[in-house]
């Protein structure tokens, strides 16, 4: 089985905001886009489209039918900010100068559910929203997202034309999480992000080389893996409406793993399988 990598640049044409945690009344967010969140705008992309000229896409078994042949014929990185740089994109990692990243890229919104009789704010209703910026804070350039799509040999997806009209992450209701298509081309070689990760694609699944102190790119599954940094549950929320105790939108709790976060340091060459959700895993081959 061959996989074939394609390099994606998106830009970023509204707030976004990827999931992270909450700290008294600030909903954070990541600094990128994990892999749940491009997996769900996927599917969610794919599927209205295969209903189209059918009524509304409102069958949760349609949703997960595709998210299911989105996992079996893609995988794909995180993507993360970057700017335009000569010719090319240049990321801009999160890891590298945090509070001077916090400063470019980061902002927050803040609002508050209406009491309306007494036309004030409703009590303990204050909530912020942190967003990736679609311009720098400080110089106003445009904000790109760059990351890579792995494509199994056969694939029938049409995902190309669904990248030209997705919109991911929180708060989509106001518009936020669009995104416009920039570049999607294939890849002349086997290396991602600038040479630091290498790309093989001649197996059942596609692997990544990381060297000896690189870097990892994605959650990776913190079992048996000789690496340094924070290490974190990986947790989302999903619709699954045949559960019987949790079947409405967002109460499903789905539970990945103890992962080592992106931007952790790996203490020997290693190569990971891209899992689900761009989630990595180590093999047992050392590279």
């Amino acid at each position: 089985m061959t996989w074939h990598a394609f390099e994606v640049i998106l830009r970023l044409r509204s707030p976004l905001h990827s999931g992270w945690h909450k700290v008294g009344n600030l909903q954070m967010t990541r600094p990128y886009v994990t892999g749940r969140v491009l997996w769900g705008a996927l599917t969610m992309r794919l599927t209205r489209d295969q209903f189209q000229g059918r009524g509304p896409a409102t069958d949760f078994s349609e949703y997960r039918r595709v998210g299911n042949q989105v996992h079996e014929s893609l995988a794909f990185t995180y993507f993360y900010p970057a700017l335009r740089s000569g010719d090319g994109y240049r990321v801009i990692w999160p890891w590298e100068n945090e509070s001077a990243f916090r400063r470019r890229f980061l902002s927050s919104y803040q609002g508050t559910a209406l009491s309306y009789p007494q036309r004030s704010a409703a009590e303990g209703k204050l909530h912020e929203v942190e967003f990736i910026s679609p311009h720098t804070l400080d110089t106003g350039e445009a904000t790109f997202l760059k990351g890579y799509v792995f494509e199994k040999e056969g694939c029938a997806l049409n995902w190309q034309s669904a990248l030209k009209r997705l919109q991911m992450g929180g708060e989509r209701g106001y518009g936020w999480g669009n995104v416009e298509l920039v570049i999607v081309s294939g890849l002349a070689n086997a290396h991602l992000f600038g040479g630091l990760a290498e790309f093989n694609g001649n197996g059942n699944v596609p692997v990544i080389r990381v060297p000896s102190d690189g870097r990892l790119l994605a959650h990776t599954l913190a079992e048996d893996l000789l690496a340094t940094g924070d290490v974190e549950p990986l947790v989302g929320r999903e619709w699954r409406s045949d559960d019987p105790r949790r079947r409405h939108v967002g109460q499903y709790i789905s539970f990945s793993g103890m992962c080592f976060v992106p931007g952790s340091i790996v203490l020997q060459s290693l190569n990971f399988v891209v899992d689900k959700l761009g989630i990595w895993r180590k093999t047992g081959d050392m590279a």
